[in-house]
């Protein structure tokens, strides 16, 4: 490969500074060597701008790395700090979304089965009513009201019990969560997340997101208890200590809920502003499959359909009711009859809302789904990321130093290098459902997290980035068109930002990528 053949007039003077000087010459003379296809002198810029953010006050004390590829032939065009493991906040939902499409394809979709076992005679039941899962994180969303939320799906349940002849059912309305065995939250996961509707496990059947309101009535005094008034939906399963005091008007939600799957037993804490009538505050659902159960059970009683046992879940991570002594187990393997199917919209619906608006639901249903099919058996969070992990270095990528912990990116010491990331992009760009993968990414300046990044500059519409953030971290990955219309793969982690020093990071970076679009890389 010929270089570029570009003149860098550099001036260098007799005094002190001269080795200094001669020093930066020959930097720019090993970019010519090392990446003769590209523009060096854009590339040198953007180097440039990333030693700075790593010198600069707000990321002294911590660590920027950034590695950019050509996607075409995953050729590196820079890297620093690209070989160390880092968190990756959010960012991580690329490498869970990705390979859940290339193992299973964009169309896939989940199904929710309505059934049961037993026999029908005289409109009586006599046997058990299943909601049988199969790991759909969407199922009952608000996000899909064409798919039907929570409300319109037990309306439609019901109906399909009344619609069958049932009246009565000698029997139990189960939630079966069996389809998944993994526990329902990875066990790096801080105490104070998983209670909260972000932190919300996963199961065999989710249900509304696995999500509740907890409603309050904030005190008209600052300090003075808030009473917590009901749940939606209800939840009198849970047992709720409520510790919740009122704050300033206008201080938000600055409430932490404690609960740790499968646990029934919750603490609230923290505050509510004062100067409103009534402040929700989501929370997560210890047993999403009992939940499913109770809240299916209460559609058909209030219909005026008789349910002799109280509703059950089965699966790992279960809190299940009572059960009176002598009550033979319940079988999953048992013979049923559908009464209603489900179907979810399909996968790469599924992965854009997952990479626009974040999920840790869904990215961790995903790992599991991904995890699940590759070893063709069920997994744990574990055993999925060595499936996961096995799979991209199958396709080439090198993996040293990639360690997650979970598909979402939560954990806090779940870690990957830049290059690991900007890596695996490249290597997606080979799969089938790369199209449905890229479309997946938000666009800077445009759409999700990134909907108001970078205003202004050329990353608008050429840039598609996933953003990651927990403490201390800033993250960004994904694509960027270059100058002479290249694809590229980029990854920014900033681990470890000076407290207070955001908005001066999120200067650098939204200058690191205006500059990939700058960048010529035709050979």
């Amino acid at each position: 490969m010929a270089t570029t053949g570009r003149v860098f007039p550099i001036f260098i003077s007799m005094h002190r500074y001269t080795p200094l000087l001669l020093g930066y010459f020959f930097v720019i003379l090993s970019f010519c060597q090392a990446h003769p296809a590209t523009d060096s002198l854009a590339l040198q810029r953007l180097q440039t701008t990333v030693n700075q953010l790593q010198t600069s006050p707000f990321v002294r004390n911590g660590t920027a790395a950034v590695s950019v590829r050509r996607v075409r032939d995953g050729v590196a065009l820079l890297d620093v700090n690209a070989q160390l493991s880092l968190p990756s906040a959010s960012t991580l939902k690329l490498v869970t979304t990705a390979t859940a499409l290339a193992v299973l394809g964009d169309n896939y979709t989940f199904r929710t089965v309505l059934e049961t076992d037993g026999s029908i005679r005289d409109s009586i039941l006599t046997g058990n009513l299943y909601i049988r899962g199969s790991g759909d994180p969407t199922l009952g969303s608000n996000r899909f009201a064409e798919f039907a939320d929570a409300p319109t799906l037990l309306r439609t349940w019901r109906e399909m019990v009344q619609g069958a002849g049932i009246k009565q059912i000698r029997g139990s309305v189960i939630g079966d969560a069996t389809v998944i065995q993994s526990l329902p939250v990875p066990d790096t996961w801080v105490w104070g997340d998983i209670g909260n509707y972000y932190g919300a496990g996963i199961s065999g059947l989710n249900f509304n997101e696995n999500l509740y309101r907890a409603v309050f009535k904030p005190a008209k005094t600052v300090g003075q208890p808030a009473g917590l008034l009901r749940t939606e939906p209800a939840t009198p399963f849970l047992q709720l200590q409520n510790n919740v005091r009122t704050g300033p008007a206008g201080s938000g939600d600055e409430v932490i809920i404690y609960n740790a799957p499968p646990s029934s037993q919750v603490f609230l804490e923290g505050t509510v502003p004062t100067g409103v009538n009534e402040f929700g505050v989501k929370g997560s659902l210890p047993d999403p499959a009992f939940f499913t159960a109770f809240a299916l059970h209460d559609q058909l009683t209030r219909a005026g359909i008789f349910v002799n046992s109280l509703p059950q879940s089965i699966g790992p991570g279960r809190i299940g009711a009572p059960v009176p002594a002598g009550t033979p187990p319940i079988t999953p393997a048992t013979k049923r009859q559908p009464l209603h199917i489900h179907t979810s919209v399909p996968l790469s619906e599924i992965a854009r809302l997952t990479n626009h608006q974040s999920i840790n639901l869904y990215a961790e249903s995903l790992l599991i789904l991904a995890g699940n099919a590759l070893a063709k058996a069920p997994v744990n969070t574990e055993q999925a990321v060595q499936q996961l992990t096995r799979f991209w270095q199958g396709k080439g990528v090198d993996l040293s130093g990639f360690r997650p912990k979970d598909g979402s990116g939560l954990s806090p010491v779940g870690a990957l290098t830049a290059a690991n990331l900007s890596g695996i992009l490249a290597a997606m760009s080979k799969e089938k459902s790369f199209l449905p993968f890229y479309d997946s990414i938000p666009v800077v300046g445009e759409s999700g997290t990134v909907k108001s990044l970078a205003r202004g500059t050329p990353a608008v519409g050429n840039v598609r980035a996933k953003s990651g953030t927990i403490e201390g971290v800033r993250a960004y990955a994904g694509y960027a068109t270059s100058a002479d219309g290249e694809l590229l793969s980029f990854t920014i982690l900033v681990n470890k930002y000076n407290p207070g020093s955001l908005k001066g990071v999120m200067g650098y970076l939204e200058q690191i990528m205006a500059q990939l679009t700058t960048l010529k890389v035709n050979e």
